[in-house]
């Protein structure tokens, strides 16, 4: 049996895309962070793994949705960048009420260069046994930005191809009308 890709192409692997390998950093540094620096039974805990765990998992579930509709995809995407927020937030809120400090600008800039290139999870999670909160939060800052922009971009080309594409009505039209063209 052949098989027919003119609707329902299948879609690139989730975990190609660096928009989920950042992703998976930024879940397992905050799951070391919150079990390490926040008190027990601090519901920041679970707010923070969960809003971690969220970004990530909405990756996922918005790559699978791609292939049958750009409007899940889209809203998916967006659910994902929704939680990577209110993550941003927690970590601002945990410098600002313990008294902590932002990275100046030299360094922002040089970390940003260094978590660019580096999306390998297990990597933050070697490094971060030796570090303070303070350095943890500011790195994951720096991580959930880069993350938000990537998300930014993704969400705008999946508008842009439903835009040029249309949904999988539209490209299930086009495959009958070019099978039709074909056979008549």
């Amino acid at each position: 049996m052949k098989i027919n890709r003119d609707f329902l192409a299948p879609k690139g692997d989730y975990r190609n895309l660096i928009v989920y390998k950042k992703a998976e950093c930024i879940y397992a540094l905050t799951y070391h962070f919150a079990h390490r620096f926040l008190k027990i039974g601090d519901r920041t805990i679970d707010q923070m793994v969960q809003a971690a765990r969220s970004g990530k998992q909405n990756i996922i579930e918005g790559s699978a949705a791609s292939a049958t509709s750009r409007e899940s995809e889209i809203k998916l995407f967006n659910v994902a960048k929704a939680s990577f927020d209110e993550l941003l937030a927690d970590y601002e809120d945990y410098i600002l009420t313990r008294g902590l400090s932002y990275w100046d600008e030299a360094k922002k800039s040089r970390v940003r260069d260094y978590c660019k290139k580096q999306t390998d999870a297990s990597h933050y999670l070697a490094i971060a046994p030796s570090r303070d909160a303070e350095t943890i939060a500011n790195l994951s800052i720096t991580l959930i930005r880069q993350e938000l922009y990537l998300l930014i971009r993704l969400i705008e080309a999946a508008k842009q191809k439903f835009i040029a594409e249309g949904g999988i009505r539209e490209e299930m039209t086009r495959a009958r009308l070019n099978h039709r063209s074909k056979t008549n």
